[in-house]
This record gives C-alpha cells, sequence and structure tokens, in this order.
C-alpha cells in the first residue's frame, strides 16, 4: 500500500490526478483522508505518480490506526524498510482528532529500539505521521519541491508573458489527460502546458494565432531542454487543416479569457465553441481534453453539445474578475 499527499487547493482535481495516473499504472485510490490517499498500488506506479503536479509527496504506508497507542503498539510489531539515519515528521492535517504533539518523540523511541540510528537534521530515511480522522505512518519515497515547479513560472522563462497557469496546474492538465506519448495544445501561448509535457518525455504539438508566441513559446521549450516539440502558427477552430489525417491521443490547453484584442478580434464564446468542434475532430476515439473555461462559459453544456462526455469539472477563483472551471472531456 502507498500513500500520496496531495495539496490543499483543487484538492477534488489533485485527487483526480492521482486517479489519472494510477489508471495508467494499473492501480486505483483505495481511501481518502482528507489530503491522504491511500493507493492500491506497487513500485509499477512510481514512474506514473512522479509525474503529478499537484501533490506534496508519496511513500509507502506502513501503518494505519484508530488511536496514538495502536499506532505506537504496532509500530514495535511492523518491520520498518528504513535505509540510514532516519527522522519522525509528523503533518496535522485540518480534521486531525488525535493529541499528537509528542508523537514523534515517542514513534522515533520505538523504531530506535528496534536498532535504527536517528539523524534529526540530514535523515536518509523519513518516517512520516499523518494525523486525521485516523492516524498513518509511513516511509516518504518522493517529495515534490515548490522549487522545481517555481522556477518555471511566466516571470522566470526566456519569453516572458504574465497571463499563465501555474505550473502545478499545467502538470495537473496534462495528466488528467492521462496522455502516454503525445499532447497538443491549440491556444499555447508563451507554451507553459508544453513545458510541462515536454518534461514528462510526451512530443509535444502547439499552435497559436500569434507568431510571437509561436517563436517565444520555441524559446521556452528549448531553454527548459525540451526537443521534441512541432509548433505551428495558426487558427485554434481550423486544426484539421493544420494537422490533415492527423489524430491525437490527447489535448490540454488554457484558451484566452480575455477582451475582442487578445481573441484576434473574435467574440469569446463563438470562438469557444468553434475551437471546441475543431478539437473534437482531432482527437482520437477515447482521447481526452483537459481545458479551462471562463465560469461564464457553459463549457459542460457546449463540449457535450459537440460528442463530448463530462469526466470531471474544478472550480477554481482566481480573482475577483477570474473564476474558472477546469473540465475534463472524453471523446
Amino acid at each position: 500500500m502507498l500513500y500520496v499527499e496531495i495539496l490543499g487547493n483543487l484538492r477534488e482535481m489533485a485527487r483526480d490526478e492521482v486517479k489519472a495516473m494510477l489508471e495508467l499504472a494499473g492501480g486505483g485510490i483505495a481511501g481518502r483522508d482528507y489530503l491522504l490517499l491511500k493507493l492500491d498500488a506497487g513500485e509499477e506506479a512510481f514512474p506514473y505518480l512522479d509525474r503529478l503536479g499537484l501533490a506534496h509527496e508519496y511513500g509507502k504506508l506502513i501503518i494505519e490506526a484508530d488511536s496514538v497507542e495502536e499506532l505506537l503498539e504496532r509500530a514495535g510489531e511492523v518491520e520498518w524498510p528504513i535505509k540510514g539515519k532516519f527522522k519522525v515528521d509528523t503533518e496535522t492535517m485540518a480534521n486531525c482528532r488525535h493529541g499528537v504533539l509528542d508523537l514523534p518523540r515517542k514513534l522515533g523511541a520505538v523504531i530506535y529500539s528496534q536498532g535504527f540510528r536517528v539523524n534529526l537534521s540530514r535523515p536518509d530515511t523519513l518516517v512520516r505521521v499523518y494525523c486525521g480522522e485516523k492516524l498513518y505512518a509511513g516511509i516518504r519515497f518522493h517529495y515534490f519541491s515548490p522549487k522545481d515547479f517555481e522556477r518555471r513560472k511566466a516571470h522566470h522563462r526566456p519569453f516572458f508573458r504574465p497571463i499563465s497557469l501555474h505550473p502545478r496546474v499545467s502538470r495537473a492538465l496534462v495528466n488528467l489527460t492521462k496522455a502516454r506519448k503525445e499532447i497538443l495544445d491549440p491556444f499555447m501561448g508563451a507554451g507553459g502546458v508544453l513545458m510541462e509535457a515536454g518534461l514528462l518525455g510526451l512530443k509535444v504539438y502547439g499552435v497559436d494565432i500569434k507568431s510571437e508566441m509561436v517563436e517565444g513559446a520555441e524559446m521556452n521549450l528549448r531553454h527548459y531542454g525540451i526537443e521534441d516539440y512541432t509548433l505551428k502558427l495558426g487558427d485554434a477552430t481550423r486544426l484539421e487543416e493544420l494537422f490533415p489525417g492527423k489524430r491525437f491521443e490527447a489535448i490540454a490547453t488554457d484558451p484566452p479569457y480575455g477582451t475582442s484584442a487578445t481573441l484576434a478580434g473574435r467574440e469569446r464564446g463563438e470562438l469557444y465553441r468553434k475551437a471546441l468542434k475543431s478539437m473534437y475532430s482531432v482527437l482520437m476515439e477515447g482521447g481526452r481534453l483537459a481545458i479551462a473555461f471562463p465560469t461564464d462559459f457553459d463549457g459542460e453544456e457546449e463540449a457535450e453539445r459537440v460528442g463530448f462526455n463530462l469526466v470531471g469539472k474544478y472550480y477554481q477563483r482566481v480573482h475577483k474578475s477570474l473564476e474558472r472551471y477546469f473540465y475534463v472531456f472524453e471523446k
């Protein structure tokens, strides 16, 4: 049994991102306690879990207990897969109902009595205890450093445009499509979604109606070491003309939300409707589209009218003048 700690914002989207990756790996979510997901999966899931964007960490779940006393008792009975020196760290979630103030010391003493040595400053193994409705103890395998994502935010890129999804969210959109080999972004802008997909080893295809964006996106992709890409100057509502005979495994995109000036003079709702039809036409049967729309556009109704089936829908309030839904559709 494994565990994943998801991030606190966009919790349902984070859960479904994990679910999508487990579907590729052949596993599933066995349970949930606030931000902790219990996974019915083994080592075969590691390459897919490594892709996650909306997660804090994952590891091996060793103990699940209903009380501190039960956790400590079971800790003395299990075989801990600890390498080198260890440290115990406690995560108190918002729904924590147990007294865990002194738990790191007590659990550390139990593990220490089995012959393992402690190093509180630079441990080789981190034992993680989560407090929610129940108590959970495990070994951290992978930590998703915020710095890795922060250094790819818009203002750190060589081609800078301030309006861009956070890299974690871009990564989640890619993962929600369950793409294995390739992905298309027909509104690529500065290439934020393509960057995350390319770093996962996917071949990326991008389209934008502005030549400066095509040039800028290529600059950004090359800056982050991504070489397997095809970028085209063109219209997201005419994808079949840009890619004749091509059917894509997956599409992930964040269309522009703004005025006619930023929409190349087109009415926003009409642009979205035509783009949905175009994306549907170049997507493989069974392929997925992950897309964002402002809340004043009924993306669910319009996409279903084209032929898509809704898989997921997630609300986000960005600021007082922008509220949006992230959607996942399947053809």
